[in-house]
């Protein structure tokens, strides 16, 4: 459906909003290619499927590569679930397909069955604090989260810790209800060098994609995490 035929004005307004007033916004810019990771990342976490299949060629066109948009979706995974991810990924296929992108892509895994544990609370610490090497101890959920959500992806290529840190705030800013997990993304985010300014930066480029009580919600979370 052409919306422009159907919603001329509607789409002047958020055509304008979206892609005009919030990029040039002062003092609230971001680096086009970090600002379409970070919406790439919103759009996965508010499920906004039409709409991603609408900035992925232009992210890739920014200067995003394939294995660095495939690397956002994979790690999706952890924070949405897989039957919220697939739909993604399919699209990411299809559109990488079309522009000639051969499938599938150098292989970026840098863990093993052997060391994915280790290494993975080797990156919640480094993320979180040192007090986090243990916190797998606590329980299996907690071991699942060090050696899957870590060890399997936070390890991997493609992307670095601070690029990680930071589409997962945005999975979390996106989906809404995971406010305690956003305020301690927002510190490990901090923690890396992505300060509170970045992130504010991060929740008004990606405030049209999610909305106001979300993106508000965001901002708390962020001034809680500077305050902590």
């Amino acid at each position: 459906m052409n919306y422009y035929e159907t919603d001329p004005e509607f789409m002047r307004i958020v055509e304008h909003f979206a892609h005009e007033e919030v990029v040039k916004e002062p003092a609230q810019e971001l680096p086009e290619d970090t600002r379409y990771l970070a919406i790439l990342a919103t759009l996965l976490g508010c499920q906004g499927l039409e709409v991603y299949k609408e900035m992925l060629p232009k992210a890739l066109d920014a200067g995003l590569t394939p294995v660095m948009v495939k690397e956002v979706v994979y790690q999706a995974v952890d924070y949405l679930g897989i039957g919220r991810v697939m739909p993604f990924l399919g699209a990411v296929n299809d559109i990488l397909a079309a522009r000639g992108v051969k499938l599938p892509l150098p292989a970026q895994g840098t863990t093993t069955a052997e060391d994915r544990l280790e290494k993975g609370a080797d990156a919640q610490a480094e993320i979180f604090g040192a007090h986090m090497k243990e916190a797998w101890k606590a329980g299996h959920i907690n071991r699942w989260l060090a050696a899957n959500c870590f060890g399997d992806y936070y390890t991997r290529g493609g992307l670095d810790l601070k690029q990680r840190e930071l589409i997962t705030f945005c999975f979390l800013a996106a989906q809404g209800g995971c406010e305690s997990q956003l305020t301690a993304h927002a510190k490990g985010n901090m923690n890396l060098g992505n300060d509170k300014e970045f992130l504010i930066r991060v929740v008004s480029q990606c405030l049209p994609y999610i909305g106001y009580p979300r993106s508000l919600n965001a901002v708390n979370c962020v001034n809680q995490a500077a305050e902590g």
